[in-house]
């Protein structure tokens, strides 16, 4: 269906924009734990959901099989680092958390192009 595949499109570009969203909100101060553990959490099901869309044709799986990989290696850098920097405030390694940030963006869009080249 058509509005199956714009509302997995729209999910995966408000996914997207919600990071960047938390990064601007960030930059203010460093972020508190409660950052790493919003990240966790909001990504949770989203790789399940990955998976189910995947099964149910939403998604191309050449393309989102590897995005979910990739964002969950992204969203897993930039929690470590954030839960790191609060706790102890030492970092893994320079720009973690933004790279661990950016490439999340960019897996949610290439979960978006997965769901536009959905059958």
């Amino acid at each position: 269906m058509i509005a199956d595949r714009i509302l997995a499109v729209l999910g995966c570009l408000f996914g997207a924009a919600g990071i960047v969203l938390m990064a601007l909100a960030a930059h203010g101060r460093w972020p508190e734990i409660n950052y790493a553990a919003v990240m966790v959490l909001a990504h949770a099901p989203v790789l399940l959901g990955v998976a189910a869309a995947i099964r149910l044709g939403l998604l191309r799986d050449f393309v989102a099989r590897p995005a979910a990989f990739v964002l969950a290696g992204a969203v897993a850098l930039f929690s470590a680092d954030v839960a790191l920097h609060a706790i102890t405030e030492g970092h893994l390694f320079p720009m973690a958390a933004p790279t661990g940030g950016t490439v999340s963006i960019l897996a949610w869009l290439m979960l978006a192009v997965s769901a536009a080249m959905a059958r």
